[in-house]
């Protein structure tokens, strides 16, 4: 098969799985950008992979790097935006865009289990399949619609397949990945945590890390954090005479008039209330975890 190849298929039968657009293609101009809510082309889903060099992809309001090995799922239309940006490398992909109510099914359904980008190695059963599709078009010209549908059915099997199988694994490593957020909480609960700190520091993205939190302790992370942080407010104003709003803020909270209004919904009383309450609360710690 050449290096590039690049085929669209259009037909308006809506009762079956469509392929839309299939391809392989280098990048090195920085006019390849696409706005999924600004595309003329609307109701299909998209799988692009990096085999080379680096794309971005503008999503849930960050910018994330796609290298080699990394793809997203998107529909169109949906806000983000995936571009080239000018560096010395072209940036080499594959991709291949569907239409049809069960492509929308199991993009939701892997992007539950993983987020909008996901890693696979170029040599895994989902890259493989994805070769032997394009193969499929480019040299056997096939162009039918329904062996079409049947081959790119196939292919989403392979994503649906390996999304479990990776989601088997992370279940393995997901403990270790959780208890690294936990103890970076626990640790700088004074300070200003976000976050997308505390993905970059355990090495994943965000919205992974919200589901694996949330499965896991049935919380988000800055629930379990505004709970670490109440804790330490709790243990100094019973064991210090600092006021208040210095409290609060040696407990990571960003002003005094916040800090109150936390406090409150734990505790049912302002965190002046219960320091004067010893003996109706003679505790000098409450812990929520």
């Amino acid at each position: 098969m050449k290096n590039v190849a690049s085929y669209a298929f259009r037909n308006e039968d809506k009762t079956i799985l469509t392929l839309d657009s299939i391809g392989w293609q280098r990048i090195d101009s920085i006019d390849y950008s696409f706005a999924g809510d600004e595309r003329p082309d609307c109701g299909h889903v998209i799988f692009q992979y990096t085999l080379s060099g680096l794309g971005y992809i503008d999503i849930d309001n960050q910018t994330i790097a796609l290298p080699k090995g990394t793809a997203f799922l998107v529909k169109v239309p949906s806000r983000h935006r995936y571009y080239y940006s000018a560096q010395q490398e072209p940036w080499e992909i594959i991709w291949l865009n569907i239409r049809g109510d069960e492509a929308n099914r199991i993009w939701d359904y892997v992007i539950e289990q993983e987020g909008p980008i996901i890693t696979r190695d170029s040599d895994s059963a989902l890259i493989q399949s994805y070769w032997k599709l394009l193969q499929m078009i480019d040299e056997q010209k096939v162009t039918d619609k329904y062996a079409l549908s049947a081959a790119v059915y196939q292919w989403m099997l392979a994503l649906v397949q390996s999304s479990r199988e990776r989601s088997k694994e992370i279940t393995v490593s997901s403990s270790s990945i959780i208890e690294k957020a936990k103890r970076y909480m626990r640790d700088n609960y004074a300070l200003p945590i976000t976050l997308d700190m505390l993905a970059e520091h355990c090495g994943i993205n965000k919205h992974y890390l919200c589901r694996l939190f949330q499965k896991s302790e049935q919380r988000s992370p800055l629930d379990y954090l505004r709970e670490r942080r109440i804790e330490a407010a709790i243990a100094k104003l019973r064991t210090t005479d600092e006021p208040i709003y210095e409290v609060g803020r040696q407990c990571g909270f960003d002003s005094p008039s916040y800090f109150g209004k936390v406090f409150r919904q734990y505790m049912a009383m302002t965190p002046q209330q219960y320091r004067l309450k010893k003996l109706e609360f003679p505790y000098d710690a409450i812990y929520y975890e």
